[in-house]
C-alpha cells in the first residue's frame, strides 16, 4: 500500500516573503491568497521563520513594534520534507502547535506548503476509493485470498467488515491493516473464522 505523501498533499506554489516585506505587504498577501502565515525566506529561498495572523497581530497592539517579517517571525521555522508521511506532518504540526508547514527539498529551498486543511483531504477520499484499495491490496495481494471471502462496506470512512476467514490469528492483521489505509475513520470487526487456534 502505498500512502500519500505531503508531496501528494501540499500547495506546491508557495507564496512566501522576504525578511524585509514590510507590515503591510504581509497582511495584505495573507488577505489576497485567503492563508493564515507566509515562510519567510533568504536569499537563496531556505525558509527562516514564518510570519502568521497572530504575529501580525501582536505587531499591531505593539506602539514601537517591528515591522517588517524578520522582527516579527517565529523563527527557525519549522519544516516538512516531500516524501514524509501525512501522519509524520501532523504529528509534527500537533507537537510544535502549528497549523502549516513550508516544505523543503533536499537543499532546504521552499518548494511548497503544507496546512491542516491538505490533510484533511485524506478524510475526503471517496468510500469506493476506500474500498477498492482495502480489497486490492489487503485481501487479495497481501493475505491472497479471493475476493469473496471478505464483504467490506465502508460508509462515510467508517469500514465494516464481515465474511469468513481461515483462521482467527488473522483477524486483528486486516483490522490493523484497514486502519493504516488513507482514509479510514473506524473499522467494525464482523468476520467469522472457519478454525480458532485458541480453542
Amino acid at each position: 500500500m502505498r500512502h500519500r505523501s505531503v508531496a501528494d498533499l501540499m500547495t506546491p506554489t508557495a507564496v512566501a516573503v522576504q525578511r524585509g516585506t514590510p507590515f503591510k505587504e504581509i497582511a495584505r498577501l495573507l488577505d489576497e491568497y485567503g492563508i493564515t502565515a507566509v515562510p519567510v525566506v533568504d536569499d537563496a529561498e531556505r525558509p527562516v521563520g514564518v510570519v502568521s495572523e497572530a504575529d501580525l497581530l501582536r505587531r499591531h497592539t505593539e506602539k514601537n513594534g517591528p515591522s517588517t517579517a524578520e522582527g516579527m517571525m517565529s523563527s527557525p521555522a519549522v519544516v516538512a520534507r516531500p516524501m514524509w508521511s501525512a501522519v509524520e506532518a501532523a504529528r509534527v504540526m500537533e507537537k510544535n502547535r502549528i497549523k502549516r508547514l513550508p516544505v523543503v527539498d533536499g537543499a532546504g529551498r521552499l518548494i511548497g506548503v503544507l496546512s491542516r486543511s491538505d490533510l484533511l483531504q485524506l478524510f475526503l477520499r471517496r468510500d469506493r476509493a476506500i474500498q477498492e484499495e482495502i480489497l486490492e491490496e489487503i485481501v487479495t495481494r497481501t493475505l491472497r485470498l479471493p475476493p469473496s471471502a471478505v464483504s467490506i462496506d465502508v460508509s462515510e470512512g467508517r469500514v465494516t467488515l464481515s465474511g469468513t476467514l481461515p483462521r482467527r490469528s488473522l483477524g486483528p492483521i486486516v483490522v490493523r491493516l484497514c486502519e493504516s489505509v488513507d482514509g479510514v475513520v473506524e473499522v467494525e470487526d464482523r468476520l467469522t473464522y472457519e478454525e480458532d487456534e485458541a480453542a
